[in-house]
This record gives C-alpha cells, structure tokens and sequence, in this order.
C-alpha cells in the first residue's frame, strides 16, 4: 500500500454470485477428474489481487467456492465415459497435429473471499463500487482454465450483484456471537441451492488408525483410496427358525461420513529451490524454480446452510520452505470442523449423494 494509513486492516466478505465458467479443467491432477482444484481458485484469488493493484484498498486472504452447477463434457456408453476431445489444428506442413486429451466441464460457482479494507471503504457507496470494480476485473479473466462467461436470465429473487460487506465482530459476548451468527446465516441462505467443498483431513487419518489396526503396514494412500470408492461386503442374512432354506447373502455398501471425495490440495517439494533462469524451459525465468509433485486429502460437499462461520468456509494457503524433502509443503487448507453430533451409520446410507 501507498501509506501505512491506507493498509486494509477492516475485515470484509467479498461474494461474486453465480458466475458461469465455460470449459474449465476437469482433470484436477494426475489421479482426478471432476471439480477443479482448490489450487486453481487460490491462483485465481492471487491473479485477481494483482490485476486489482495496491493502491485499490482491498486484500485478499482466503477463497471459499460453493458450486451450483457442474456439467462434464464427457461422452456415456454403457458404464464408459470419455471426455470430449477436439482435433488441433493442421501442422505448418499439412500434417495432423496430435490429439491431447483435455477435460473440461461448464460450472456455476458462487466466490467468497476472506478480504480486508482500508478506511476509505468503511461507507456502503463506497464498498458497492468496489466490488462491481472486482466483478468486472473477474469477467477478463480465466478460471480454472475456463472463460468467465456473461450471466444467463435467472429469477429477480436469486441474488446476482456482488457484495462487499464488513464482517461483525464474533467476540467472546453472547450478543456478538449471536448477531454474527445471523449474520452469516443471512448470507448463507443466499447460496442455496448449492454445495460448498470443505476440508475433511480428520476422515482421512481417522480411516489410517482403523486400517492399521488390522494391517501395521497400512499406508496414508491405502485410506486415501479406502474412502475414495465404494466399497461393498457380503452379509450373511439369517433365515426364519425352522426353514430349511440355506443363508441369504445380500450385498451392502459401507456407509460414508456424508458426500465425500477425493481432491488435490496443493503441491509437496521434490527438490531444493532452484536460482532464477537455471532451470531450462521454465515459465518465469526471474523467479526461483522447484520440482513438486501433487498431494491429496479428501474433501466434503456440504450444504452452506450448515456452515457455521466464515472459518468452515474459506481456504487459505500455507508455504512451508523448510526441509523441503521432509516438510516443503505448498497446500490450501480449510478449518471446517464437522458438527458434533453425528447420525447413526445406519441413517447415513440414506443420505449419500452419488
């Protein structure tokens, strides 16, 4: 910033509504297809604030992505499906340039960005500007891979304008907690219907300890692909007292802590930070050049009416620089803390989502 007096130190929620993204990247990392990665939203956040400059009064600190829509480009037949691929063009000499599988996929997403304000935001005139300013920035830029496309004709009541607000105060006061927690009530209403993606690492090292207690040599991949499918058991039914008719086994499937998936949350080093300009074909020759390869956790789609705070909500980025063959870690992480109280695991099967 310009001054110390202009640094944003007022908390805000900037909330960009329903924007329709045209042929993003479905395939979020080697081992996934589907949404995009938390990555290419964070990236999204970084490029949006620069292209917003230093002296615009407003910084980012935090992306949260509710989807509303999800519509993959891919082809069915039977139980296959392929993506839809499109030919590139002719070589210089006549030749057929070679096919490179891309997926894509049309999404509606609504953004929350964690933000922070200077002074010169603090009046509601001023904050509607700013963010119609952040809006148009957004509509010149790519997402995930895919172009930010002008909204479609939609019902006057579902909310499309952004908002720029001032988060209250949730201090340790009863009356502070609950104006805050109708307050993000009030704005959460506003996202549905839709799902938010949320962190669940606690599902994934939970899934560790009880595989190990079977298997000592079980690894964090195996729970990782433990929770990633569905997985069935034969269960033995027990006839009526008195028939002579053998055991009927029926199929059943595990039930699952709500609507999980597998997803990439950000990037592990493989080796030391390179200098500036000695690693040949690099993007950006000026800045320092390291090998990462990807790391996975397992996420949740929740219903943001179950949210209970910013905090479940927003991603964050975390760099860690040290020890990069043990702890070089470039990943997103979310605070999300799932309620207390769980269902049975006999009611849960009645509430997956496919």
């Amino acid at each position: 910033m310009s001054s110390e007096s202009s640094i944003p130190e007022h908390q805000a929620v900037l909330v960009l509504p329903h924007i329709r993204v045209q042929s993003a990247n479905a395939i979020s990392s080697p081992m996934t297809w589907g949404f995009p990665a938390i990555t290419a939203f964070t990236g999204l956040m970084t490029a949006l604030e620069r292209r917003l400059g230093r002296d615009s009064g407003l910084a980012l600190y935090g992306i949260g992505v509710i989807c509303h829509g999800f519509e993959a480009q891919i082809t069915h037949e039977g139980y296959t499906r392929a993506f839809r691929l499109t030919r590139n063009p002719l070589r210089h000499d006549g030749s057929t340039a070679a096919i490179v599988e891309e997926g894509r996929a049309h999404l509606d997403l609504t953004l929350v960005f964690d933000a922070r304000l200077t002074d010169d935001f603090r009046g509601d005139a001023e904050r509607v500007a700013l963010a119609d300013r952040v809006a148009d920035e957004l509509a010149g830029m790519r997402l995930a891979g895919g172009s930010v496309m002008p909204g479609l004709p939609i019902p006057a009541r579902r909310p499309t304008r952004p908002v720029l607000e001032l988060v209250p105060d949730d201090g340790q006061s009863d009356e502070q907690h609950k104006a805050y927690g109708d307050w993000f009530r009030r704005l959460a209403r506003r996202w549905l219907p839709g799902f938010a993606l949320v962190s669940r690492d606690d599902l994934l090292q939970a899934r560790l300890a009880e595989l190990r207690e079977d298997d000592p040599a079980a690894t964090a991949l195996d729970a990782w692909l433990d929770l990633s499918r569905w997985n069935a058991r034969a269960v033995e039914r027990p006839t009526e007292h008195g028939s002579h008719q053998p055991p009927r086994v029926e199929w059943v499937n595990d039930p699952r802590a709500g609507w999980i998936v597998p997803i990439p949350v950000g990037f592990a080093a493989l080796s030391d930070l390179q200098p500036p300009g000695s690693v040949k074909g690099a993007r950006d020759m000026s800045t320092p050049f390291r090998f990462v390869e990807t790391v996975w956790s397992m996420g949740q789609w929740v219903s943001p009416h179950r949210l209970k705070g910013l905090d479940d909500l927003i991603w964050v980025t975390d760099h860690d620089p040290e020890h990069p063959s043990e702890h070089g870690l470039y990943r997103c992480r979310n605070a999300y803390h799932p309620p207390a109280a769980m269902p049975e695991p006999a009611d849960l099967t009645n509430n997956i989502q496919p």
